[in-house]
């Protein structure tokens, strides 16, 4: 076994954290009797020779000695092995990002032809894989659909075997792996597509197996959309219903797993942990499967999730949950009666779904409306501890992400519970940025606020500590807390100072004239180094005072040409905060239409419509940073909410924004906490500019 490692001088050769030099123990350690060293060593490769499905050319060395051993019946976990040659040999050289994003003048740079060299290697011997589709091992049978289907230069002959194979396997999760690898094999390979996809939709309908026909219905999904039956909903429910009713399978044997500490025995703990009391945990790969195959067909994936939501099945709802995440970042749609299901999960007794719940809800906020009554009803009930969730138990934790949730659809029943969590400890940020959303209701946690405010040290951490709290002031304009609000700006350390400076001087802002004590501080900071800070003193200034002799002149002086993006940014933001009483600042504003950067021209453009009402220069800026930046649309939607029959040459661009179905701000497996609220404001800007355009 292993013939000619010691002729290869792998001390030449490197891996991701130096010389090679200990690869040859790994591919011992992968045929190893014992299950702990198989384990580690199979880490390591991972770890190391294909890190971060890296390819080095000590990569390229194993793979001769990797297929020996998954060749020889007597090394055993060889599914592990296959799946690592599938990793190695299989990415896609037609243009994936992967290869787009190595950058040549990175140090560890690994060229492009290392993965073209890996692909070629492994395919050329990928008819070891062909053998082990009727494997003793069912975990070498799960895996070598996938390296056929992805791996083997013949597809052809490797579409004939899957297809008889799928006659005799008897054990579910390789039938669902053999059907999934037939769907990939149409998918990269047109030529085959349409024996495959006619033979995808006959096993719709002719296989037993309920499981079966589901995960063939997912596959028939992704290869040919156009295929898919208008009845989806009905045969999946059904389908699903059916998996739930019949009998449990036998799950694979554990083979002697050790229990080591390594990076693929955490992730095999953390599956059999989302396995566990599950008879079929594979309903929830197909349902994902087929959630991504249905894509745009919002209206039907939400009907499968409603489905899911009213299944007595405790697992399948669970797995509801989890994909009206995927759903609600990517798509708008009509989610009330989903969020109202999802709640109706807080009085679950399973503690996992009841976290699944409160997960997805606290990121929806004005969408949760519908949940409300059980987010308050779940906190109502106990049990009655803190609610600040900062290092406490996982039960804390969801009572503070319950009352996050509760607090961002600005429900009121939010500020008890609230002013509970002020006086505790710790209480979590995101519960004091939550403050905004409850509205004049929040009024009554400003003596809170304030006393919290006071106990917070002037040290390095005081941004972190003072910032949330300020935020909240300014929100609920609690100027009894004036005093703590000065201590704070006076006595802010280097550390983050300007930050401070920035938060501080919002909340004095939103005192008004009350503030008037802490005019000298503004003044002073007028002609601060950061351009936002003494943006925010004018505000604050012409807020206290409403004098603009000092206040338009420090701004003007921001808005030069030469001047930074930054300074010109947030000297333009402020005069438009001002409004019509800095007209006599529009000439300044000018110059900042034709800047290069895009965020300069969109302040400048709103600022001018603010201070002058000149729609016919600010319009075009704004509709041209419309079309560049879709991150810019919602501060553009409200400018054009606010600019009413002004805006009628927006009208095309509003109305194209509201028939579209994505999300503006989508991004496909990225992670907002925001970024649905983002996209609801920009629908709620872009309706009222119509409303207002039609008055």
């Amino acid at each position: 076994m292993l013939t000619g490692i010691e002729e290869v001088d792998w001390a030449s050769l490197g891996h991701a954290y130096g010389p090679a030099d200990d690869v040859p123990g790994l591919l011992r350690g992968l045929a190893s009797d014992d299950p702990a060293e198989r384990e580690v060593a199979l880490d390591a490769m991972y770890g190391a020779v294909h890190h971060q499905g890296d390819v080095y050319d000590s990569t390229l060395a194993c793979i001769p000695f990797l297929l020996e051993l998954v060749a020889d019946p007597e090394v055993q976990d060889r599914g592990g092995i296959v799946e690592l040659l599938t990793s190695i040999g299989g990415i896609d050289l037609s243009g994936d990002d992967e290869l787009d994003e190595l950058d040549p003048d990175d140090e560890e740079f690994i060229p492009a032809a290392n993965y073209a060299m890996a692909a070629a290697a492994v395919a050329a011997g990928a008819d070891v894989f062909l053998g082990l589709v009727g494997d003793p091992d069912p975990e070498v049978r799960l895996a070598a659909p996938c390296a056929l289907a992805s791996l083997h230069p013949d597809p052809a002959r490797v579409l004939t075997l899957l297809r008889e194979r799928l006659t005799v396997e008897c054990d579910t999760e390789v039938r669902l792996a053999l059907v999934e690898a037939v769907g990939r094999i149409a998918r990269r390979h047109e030529s085959l597509r349409a024996e495959t996809v006619e033979w995808l939709g006959w096993l719709t309908r002719a296989a037993q197996a309920p499981g079966l026909r589901l995960a063939a219905l997912a596959q028939l999904a992704r290869c040919a959309p156009g295929e898919v039956p208008q009845d989806v909903v009905e045969r999946v429910t059904e389908l699903l219903d059916q998996v739930r009713t019949a009998p449990p399978e036998p799950a694979f044997p554990e083979n002697g797993r050790p229990s080591t500490p390594t990076l693929i025995g955490q992730v095999r703990e953390l599956l059999e942990e989302h396995s566990a009391g599950r008879p079929t945990p594979w309903t929830d790969e197909l349902m994902r499967t087929l959630h991504t195959a249905l894509d745009d067909r919002v209206e039907d994936r939400i009907a499968l999730i409603l489905a899911q939501l009213r299944s007595p099945d405790r697992c399948q709802r669970s797995d509801a949950i989890w994909l009206c995440g995927g759903l609600t970042r990517v798509w708008r749609g009509r989610y009330e009666e989903v969020v109202r299901l999802v709640g109706a999960q807080l009085a679950d007794p399973d503690p996992r779904l009841r976290e699944a719940a409160v997960a997805f809800l606290e990121g929806l906020f004005e969408l949760t409306v519908p949940a409300a009554d059980a987010l308050a009803a779940r906190l109502a009930e106990g049990p009655d501890g803190p609610l600040g969730g900062q290092g406490g138990t996982r039960a804390r934790d969801g009572r503070c992400r319950a009352l996050l949730a509760l607090a961002r659809s600005g429900d009121a029943r939010a500020v008890p519970l609230l002013a509970r969590a002020l006086e505790e400890p710790e209480v979590r940020r995101e519960l004091l940025y939550a403050v905004p959303t409850l509205g004049p209701a929040a009024v009554p946690l400003a003596p809170a606020l304030r006393r919290r405010l006071a106990r917070v040290e002037l040290d390095d951490r005081l941004y972190d500590q003072a910032a949330p709290l300020l935020f909240a002031l300014t929100a609920v304009r609690g100027v009894q807390a004036l005093p703590e609000v000065l201590r704070v700006l006076r006595g802010a350390p280097s550390n983050r100072r300007d930050w401070v400076h920035e938060a501080a001087l919002r909340a004095l802002a939103s005192f008004g004239p009350a503030a008037r004590e802490a005019t000298a501080d503004m003044r002073a900071l007028l002609g601060s180094d950061s351009a936002a800070v003494a943006a925010e003193a004018a505000l604050a200034l012409w807020s206290v005072e409403g004098d603009l002799g000092a206040v338009l002149p420090a701004l003007e002086a921001r808005l030069g040409p030469d001047a930074a993006d930054p300074d010109r940014c947030a000297a333009a933001r402020a005069l438009g905060a001002i409004g019509p009483a800095a007209a006599g600042s529009a000439p300044a504003l000018l110059p900042g239409l034709t800047a290069r950067d895009l965020w300069v021209r969109v302040r400048s453009a709103a600022a001018l419509w603010r201070v002058s009402g000149d729609v016919a220069s600010a319009l075009p800026v704004l509709l041209a940073a419309w079309e560049e930046n879709r991150h810019a649309r919602v501060d553009i939607a409200e400018y054009l909410a606010e600019m009413g029959p002004a805006a009628a040459g927006a009208e095309w661009v509003i109305r194209t924004e509201l028939a579209r179905r994505r999300r503006h701000n989508a991004r496909e497996g990225g992670y907002s906490s925001h970024a649905i609220h983002e996209d609801e404001k920009l629908l709620t800007f872009c309706r009222a500019a119509l409303d207002r355009m039609e008055l």
